[in-house]
């Protein structure tokens, strides 16, 4: 694949050269190998609760068998930071020469990437980067973008009155970044607006019952950004559904909302009228190139900021580590049905 790419002049990039495969067996101070005892990786996902993750999760061996990586059987968090920490050792532990994770908190993931530095085992973040500690490569959309995107499209279905955001967990980078852009966004375009917001921590119960409260002291609402379809989405229509404010795109009180992820049930929802959009979140490209990048790091291989030949761009992070930011596409229904989406792919 010829991402742009550098090769580091060590031992590695020789040994790289020959088995693509993590290099020899030099100790670090804690005894083991560095890159770990062999080439397995070990997959750490942060929750099983949202289709979302369901799909990354059901990607992964097959996105594995095809980059010719071999992955353990996936380790699921529970949406429990700490108990993603502990995930991390009792792989480390079991000797794996790569890992690829993704975070659940941006800060607190630092413990388990520094116990993985130490051990010479180096590690992918998937879909939310560390606020610190190493990684290979963070393999990330721009999260920037989904408030902007979110925020831009909503401002055009509603030109004024009151929208709300149903906002993810602000422990997260992707969180933050999500809650931000879109408040920005709408203060600086869109100023007739106003934003009320939910924090829900990626959380359908607490979207839920919260969501209910807010429009039982503001039954005026217009419009709803959900920052995470995959745990927002039922919720957020079985609430409105109950109050009898569900109403179809095109019928007097519709209620225009705009999502995240690009999951099945959101395009059959758009389809429906129920919602007007969604931004997709590549799920099976995050499972490819968590793949692969974890695959160059075993290896050796290094990367540079750029544009890769993949339709993505690699920048350089405040931390210092690397992000290669896929495209996330706007769906709506015009486009919801294009058979290049991998939300029209999943059963």
């Amino acid at each position: 694949m010829a991402v742009r790419a550098r090769w580091r002049a060590s031992a590695a990039a020789s040994c790289a050269a020959l088995l693509l495969a993590a290099c020899g067996s030099t100790k670090d101070t804690a005894g083991g190998a560095a890159g770990g005892d062999d080439a397995r990786v070990g997959v750490i996902v942060p929750l099983l609760t949202s289709p979302f993750w369901q799909s990354y999760n059901d990607y992964v061996p097959k996105m594995a068998k095809a980059e010719g990586v071999d992955a353990l059987k996936t380790v699921n968090s529970n949406s429990d930071p700490a108990q993603q920490i502990t995930d991390i050792n009792n792989q480390l532990n079991q000797g794996v020469g790569g890992l690829v994770v993704a975070p659940l908190d941006s800060a607190a993931v630092s413990a388990g990437l520094d116990q993985a530095e130490r051990k010479g085992v180096p590690v992918v973040a998937v879909d939310v980067a560390p606020t610190s500690g190493k990684v290979a490569m963070v393999v990330r959309a721009n999260n920037v973008a989904y408030g902007l995107k979110a925020c831009e499209y909503l401002g055009k279905q509603v030109d004024r009155g009151k929208v709300v955001q149903i906002m993810g967990d602000l422990a997260s980078v992707n969180g933050r970044e999500r809650s931000e852009a879109f408040r920005s966004c709408v203060k600086k375009k869109f100023p007739k607006l106003k934003v009320l917001e939910i924090p829900a921590k990626w959380e359908s119960d607490a979207a839920a019952s919260k969501l209910d409260t807010l429009l039982g002291a503001n039954p005026d609402v217009k419009g709803i950004y959900l920052q995470a379809g995959g745990v927002y989405l039922a919720p957020t229509l079985q609430t409105l559904k109950s109050k009898g404010m569900l109403k179809k795109t095109g019928e007097k009180g519709h209620i225009s909302i705009v999502s995240n992820d690009g999951i099945p049930q959101e395009f059959d929802a758009i389809r429906k009228g129920h919602i007007d959009a969604t931004v997709s979140q590549p799920a099976d490209a995050y499972a490819k190139y968590g793949m692969y990048y974890i695959k160059a790091a075993m290896a050796g291989k290094t990367f540079e900021p750029g544009p890769t030949d993949h339709g993505s761009t690699i920048v350089k992070l405040p931390s210092g580590n690397l992000e290669d930011q896929l495209p996330a596409p706007l769906v709506t229904k015009e486009n919801v049905d294009d058979p290049e989406l991998w939300g029209n792919t999943v059963g």
